[in-house]
């Protein structure tokens, strides 16, 4: 019999992603936070949003916050942070930046 642990991070009571270590969860839970901040933020932008358009708008500014940060630090976008950025699809169709989650596994 094998023992396996899982870090599973929950949010309102939904399980939005499991992880084989605690810091590739931890990571992911930080990230989720950041978009709750950015999906609020962009709630005061002087654009139209409906909400599925600014929670998805706020979950990409997260997941891209490098190369985010590049940009608003030298106002260029980096071509080398763009190749180097990899991305798959989660159990919702959510696109997840994987390069600090390498053993992510599927969510129950």
């Amino acid at each position: 019999m094998t023992v396996e642990v899982k870090y599973v991070v929950i949010r309102e009571g939904e399980e939005k992603m499991s992880f084989t270590s605690k810091k590739d969860a931890d990571a992911y839970d930080k990230m989720l936070d950041m978009a709750d901040v950015l999906g609020d933020w962009l709630g005061n932008a002087p654009v139209e949003l409906n909400d599925a358009a600014r929670e998805g708008m706020a979950l990409w500014l997260a997941e891209q916050k490098d190369t985010l940060s590049t940009i608003l630090k030298s106002g260029k976008l980096a071509s080398s942070a763009t190749e180097a950025q990899v991305e798959t699809e989660s159990t919702d169709g959510d696109a997840v930046d994987i390069t600090s989650a390498t053993k992510r596994v599927k969510a129950a």
